[in-house]
């Protein structure tokens, strides 16, 4: 169990650098992300703006709020599946304009890392141990392999 509370706070800490550093880039250098943003968004600039504070915030609380550090990583989690167009979109509009060169090197690892993203805050957050120790953050679901696993 130590082991895995380690691993998490690790991954939390990563995670909330990510994102701290994101949420920034969103409020001081939103040119990048604007030209991403779908056009079916409405008002860009403050959809940027605000996804630049709930990054920060999530961050923040992800590491420094423990009572509210699940509610942060499953509002990071969904965040991550949210900007999954923008990020689709980024990737078409490199094709459009490089052709298929551009999508290998950048896009595809970038949008198949998307769900290990949402994982990772889950994990990060306690919501889930998988697969290091069962479904849930506390190991209490997992069966006698995962609990051995959990407890080492």
């Amino acid at each position: 169990m130590v082991r895995l509370e380690t691993s998490r706070m690790i991954f939390r800490v990563v995670l909330a650098a990510a994102y701290l550093v994101a949420g920034v880039a969103h409020l001081y250098l939103p040119a990048p992300f604007l030209s991403i943003t779908p056009q079916w968004v409405p008002q860009p600039e403050l959809v940027i703006a605000a996804t630049g504070v709930a990054e920060i915030l999530g961050a923040t609380t992800l590491v420094a709020i423990p009572p509210l550090r699940r509610a942060a990583a499953i509002c990071l989690a969904l965040y991550a599946v949210c900007v999954y167009p923008a990020n689709i979109k980024h990737a078409a509009d490199a094709v459009s304009a490089h052709g298929l060169g551009a999508w290998w090197p950048y896009h595809a690892p970038r949008l198949a890392f998307q769900p290990v993203l949402v994982w990772w805050a889950l994990f990060a957050g306690g919501i889930t141990a998988w697969p290091f120790g069962g479904t849930k953050g506390d190991g209490a679901s997992a069966g006698a392999s995962g609990s051995r696993m959990a407890r080492r």
